[in-house]
């Protein structure tokens, strides 16, 4: 949460950039003008404290617009190992029109509630291509479940075991970790043997740092996140949020 002190600074700082004349910087000005100017836009501030509501909210949006376009470009940039890695799970349809990609984490409370949502969508939406990539950003235990998927993963192109062991292990209660992902594979029928070799193998981290890269290339900070598209959502948004991103991307309405 952002302190009162905090929104007044950032707020000044934005104020006294408004008030420079066109094309002049700060540095353009003497330490006694910037001071003059500092003080003008304090002065009004603490005169007129009905305003930083209005002015936090323009400043807000101003910076997700501009964080919006930096996504963008971002998803552009990767879009070969975001929408077609040979490293990821792909479900639904692979030559579906729109692909929803996911970053979650085992450990993540909200990821839990979105799993419903994705099948939800996996089973309405014919033409929907999702694609699943760990982002165990919630300590040792959800990087040693996500370590133990990615191995799931690497035996089972088709993603059908992927998909119930993923089901299980996020749908499960308890805290994930190694130990728990890998009873978890064994009860679906994974080739432990072939897990354990594969654990070791240079493809685990592979895949795993290409995973938190992008996230971290594409402004996420949290789980789950999505790309719809060409656009980037942070945060759980529920099904219908979802469908609206969808259909937007689809075909530029909330509703196809």
């Amino acid at each position: 949460m952002k302190t009162p002190r905090l929104v007044a600074a950032a707020l000044c700082a934005a104020l006294l950039a408004f008030a420079l004349p066109a094309g002049s910087r700060a540095d353009d000005f003497s330490k006694e003008q910037r001071s003059a100017i500092e003080k003008i836009v304090h002065d009004y501030l603490l005169s007129h404290p009905e305003i930083l509501p209005q002015a936090m909210s323009e400043l807000e949006k101003r910076q997700a617009a501009a964080d919006s376009v930096k996504q963008k470009a971002a998803v552009q940039k990767y879009s070969d190992l975001l929408f077609n890695s040979p490293d990821q799970v792909t479900l639904g349809n692979p030559k579906g029109n729109v692909t929803l990609v996911e970053f979650f984490d085992y450990n993540c409370p909200y990821c839990k509630h979105a799993m419903s949502d994705m099948l939800t969508l996996l089973k309405s939406d014919a033409n929907l291509k999702v694609v699943l990539k760990e982002f165990p950003v919630l300590g040792q235990g959800s990087e040693e479940a996500a370590r133990v998927a990615v191995a799931v993963r690497m035996q089972d192109k088709s993603g059908k075991k992927y998909l119930e062991f993923h089901k299980k292990l996020l749908g499960s209660r308890g805290r994930a970790d190694g130990a728990h992902a890998l009873a978890v594979a064994k009860e679906v029928g994974v080739d432990m043997t072939r897990l354990q070799k594969d654990l070791k193998s240079p493809e685990v981290e592979k895949t795993l740092n290409q995973d938190l890269d992008l996230a971290k290339a594409l402004g996420m900070n949290g789980t789950p996140s999505y790309v719809v598209g060409n656009e980037v959502v942070v945060g759980a948004i529920g099904l219908d949020g979802l469908k609206t991103k969808i259909n937007e991307s689809r075909c530029g309405k909330a509703s196809c």
